[in-house]
């Protein structure tokens, strides 16, 4: 008899004597070894998992693959249990023939289908009849898996490699497991598919040889194109195949009511087959409660006692009622039952195996409450346990049953406490309730989550499913967290950091150590720090080896005797290309080989000489360079090569076959040379042709103006004279003599009777004060304008050229700066 349903008493034993029970002998905690990718991980739920390096030869070999016998062991625990009483009947499969035909016909070619229904279709129980029909398919049989709860196909494949091949105290690597898989030839039914996407194209590229038949609804992410999956949709029943389906359920056939009934509800249900189960319930239920079951007074007694007895005719349930009927359900079963549905309600929805509802309930009969509350379809398997069924929970919340969730998870919780840390419970069976287990660490209080996680954790390791093991540890942690127990606190961190080196997460992995080693020196926890440190050892170790494999590389300018040791072909002359040598020397590692072609010529000698050369890595990169093919001619050639306009695309030519050695890049140096020297002599040759064209240029016809340089000397007016005095009598332009150029050091005044433009200046000039003009001076007539005179305070700075004109505009050009000034001139 299972422990949980309890055992007889010794006093009750037949022929056993009033003794006093004998004292249970101590168990030993639980200590399991497993071997996980390069380490061996030994589980102590006591200090912690120890992790060590696989010794030599430990390494098992490839593992097999189960046989016929252990493959239909292995089929047989994937289904749901089989329920304590009376074997219930199975229900046909109704109107799926073309379906199930299809089905059959694309997996024997080994196509992947995707079959698409709403949650109450009917997918599961077409899942089973294909797996009778395709037993013989595969190599590897048919392998049925749950998707429910995966997002990711890691863990999926960690359970196909398990379901397959005889391994049940190894967990491959990444690399290991993707071999394994990928040589697997099986039928896949994945039943409650979560994923799709770029996750479901990994898991159909890891396993090229499987054929899978995925179930999912019609809101899951859907395979990208490339998948190539073939798409089937699952609809509802017909009229005709509603009314067989609910006779069949009722046992019995319809009456006109209850046909015009059905019809109302297959149109408003769109004739999903789950509602014609609830309503076939409901009308069994009906003519329960009617007095029309012969047999109702041969049921066993205990089981319906509690059910009030009316000796009105209960009326048919309305439409509203049909369409969701978990309430009026629940109020017409047994009180163990509602608090099955109370507990699962509490656990998200996930209800206990059923072994575990006596202590959960209360009840010693509440285990036969799961083939009630199945067979009035509240319940839908899932894998190998059992779910409440599409929208009960959201019809049994707002009822109430909903209220004492957080009594029921606490409840939950003490007792998978207690179930999961006893030495006699089989890793195995924790891991089939892993998802009630993960309920009720959601939600129990931070005291019964700490237990819960403390013992369930070795149980979820030793099993190999470590998706559930990594989500208590961080559930674990963050409830121990908010209790202050820092020593349960430093245990999860410790496990989470061995799970990510069993993993290859290095960075994960210290954290989650040097986060334990740090709570555990607080706690002076001398035991558990020194397997904490041994840990952070073997994650500095992995680091240094993975640096090890690629190492960095520096690059450095070749030098002379490397550069000579290397062998490298010339370049066929006029090949209008350069080459650039890059020394790549590794930080450490053993020395290269040397090089397999024989040295030639003078660099052999070079190679003899430099025996380090051959330790380095020589890489020739070939530089395009835009030149001439011989070497300039003429001066335009020159400046050309000099100051290209615009860059031109080397000229192609065929190489010469020069056995020689390349030319001298003497050649090219003085070639440069003599073309940089030519190019000063043209620009010199350039400047004095300009300067001597400016002095022989005539004079412009007018306009006095003074162009000067931006520096310029500016010396004191003499007083006397200024712009504004009259200016003298005009005389005949044509006696004056022609203008000169002005030599250096002296100034050009400008002609008479012509007013001098002035060049602005951005900032202002002082103005020399001037005397006060005498009263008894006459006042000649101002038709002309003032006329500037010369003053012997102006000065001129040499300019690269000097050019006077004739009108008064005097052009300072030589070697220097120049500046005319004068009175009433100024100049910028």
């Amino acid at each position: 008899m299972d422990r949980i349903q309890g055992q007889a008493h010794p006093e009750a034993q037949p022929g056993g004597a009033a003794a006093l029970p004998a004292p249970a002998p101590v168990v030993p905690a639980r200590v399991v070894t497993l071997t996980a990718a390069d380490f061996t991980l030994t589980v102590n739920p006591v200090d912690g998992s120890e992790i060590e390096p696989l010794r030599p030869g430990t390494r098992t070999g490839r593992p097999a693959k189960r046989d016929a016998a252990a493959r239909s062991a292995r089929d047989a625990a994937a289904r749901p249990p089989v329920l304590p009483g009376a074997p219930a009947t199975a229900r046909p499969l109704r109107a799926r023939e073309e379906e199930l035909e299809r089905l059959v016909r694309l997996l024997g070619r080994g196509r992947s289908v995707r079959l698409t229904g709403p949650a109450g279709s009917g997918r599961s129980a077409l899942l089973d009849a294909v797996a009778a029909q395709c037993a013989g398919v595969a190599p590897d049989g048919v392998v049925r898996l749950s998707g429910y709860g995966h997002q990711q196909p890691a863990e999926l494949l960690h359970t196909l490699y398990a379901t397959v091949y005889e391994a049940s105290d190894a967990r491959p690597d990444r690399i290991e497991l993707l071999a394994r898989v990928r040589a697997i030839g099986a039928v896949v039914l994945l039943d409650d598919l979560e994923m799709g996407g770029a996750a479901l194209d990994e898991l159909l590229r890891a396993t090229p040889e499987c054929a899978y038949l995925l179930a999912a609804t019609p809101d899951t992410r859907a395979p990208s194109d490339d998948s190539h999956v073939e798409e089937v949709f699952l609809g509802g029943l017909g009229k005709n195949d509603c009314m067989e389906l609910l006779e069949a359920a009722v046992g019995r056939a319809l009456t006109e009511a209850e046909t015009a009934w059905a019809s109302d509800l297959r149109f408003a249900s769109e004739g999903l087959p789950l509602r014609f189960v609830q309503a076939a319930a409901l009308l069994r239920q009906r003519d329960e409660l009617n007095h029309t079951d012969e047999a109702d007074d041969d049921e066993e007694p205990g089981v319906f006692e509690e059910r009030p007895r009316d000796t009105a005719e209960v009326p048919l349930p309305t439409l509203a009622e049909a369409a969701a009927p978990a309430e009026l359900l629940a109020s017409r079963v047994s009180e163990s039952a509602r608090a099955a549905l109370r507990i699962a309600c509490a656990l998200g929805g996930e209800l206990p195996h059923h072994a575990h509802l006596p202590a959960l309930v209360g009840d010693t009969h509440a285990d036969s409450a799961v083939a009630e509350l199945l067979d009035c379809g509240l319940l839908t398997p899932v894998g190998t346990r059992y779910r409440l069924a599409s929208g009960v929970a959201r019809q049994l919340e707002e009822v109430g049953y909903g209220d004492t969730a957080a009594e029921g998870a606490r409840t939950a919780a003490r007792h998978y406490a207690w179930w999961t840390g006893h030495a006699s419970v089989n890793p195995q069976r924790v891991a089939a309730e892993a998802d009630a287990v993960l309920a009720a660490l959601g939600g129990a209080d931070v005291v019964a989550a700490v237990l819960l996680a403390r013992t369930a954790a070795p149980a979820f390791a030793a099993s190999l499913h470590w998706e559930a093991w990594e989500r208590v540890l961080r559930a674990g942690a963050e409830a121990a967290r908010k209790a202050g127990e820092v020593a349960e606190q430093a245990y999860f961190h410790h496990e989470l950091g061995v799970l990510a080196l069993c993993e290859g997460r290095l960075d994960r992995a210290r954290a989650e150590l040097e986060t334990s080693i740090g709570l555990r020196g607080a706690l002076a926890d001398k035991r558990g720090t020194v397997a904490g440190r041994r840990a952070l050892a073997l994650v500095a170790d992995r680091e240094a080896a993975e640096v090890a494999v690629s190492p960095p590389l520096r690059l450095e300018p070749p030098a002379a005797s490397s550069a000579a040791g290397a062998t490298t072909p010339a370049l066929p002359r006029g090949s209008g290309a350069s080459e650039a040598v890059t020394v790549a020397r590794p930080v450490a590692g053993p020395p290269a080989r040397p090089l397999a072609r024989p040295v030639v010529g003078s660099a052999a000698s070079s190679a003899a000489s430099a025996p380090s050369a051959a330790s380095e890595a020589v890489t020739r990169v070939v530089v395009p360079v835009t030149r001439r093919q011989e070497p300039p001619t003429t001066l335009s050639e020159v400046f050309e090569d000099a100051f290209p306009l615009s860059p031109k695309p080397a000229p192609v030519t065929v190489p010469e076959p020069v056995a020689g050695p390349a030319p001298d890049s003497g050649r090219r140096r003085r070639a440069m040379l003599v073309g940089a020297g030519a190019l000063a002599v043209v620009a010199l040759g350039t400047v004095v042709s300009l300067a001597l064209a400016s002095s022989d240029a005539p004079p412009p016809a007018q306009g006095p103006a003074v162009s000067t340089s931006p520096t310029r000397t500016a010396a004191p007016t003499a007083p006397g004279t200024s712009g504004n005095d009259p200016a003298p009598e005009p005389t005949d332009p044509a006696a004056a003599p022609p203008p000169e150029s002005p030599a250096p050091g002296e100034t050009a005044a400008p002609a008479p009777g012509r007013t001098p433009s002035r060049t602005p200046s951005r900032r202002p000039q002082p103005t020399a004060p001037q005397p006060p003009a005498s009263s008894s001076a006459p006042v000649p007539p101002t038709s002309a304008g003032p006329t500037p005179t010369e003053s012997p305070s102006a000065s001129v700075v040499p300019s690269p050229t000097a050019t006077a004109t004739g009108t008064g505009t005097a052009t300072a050009t030589a070697t220097g700066t120049g500046t005319a000034t004068g009175p009433g001139t100024t100049g910028s």
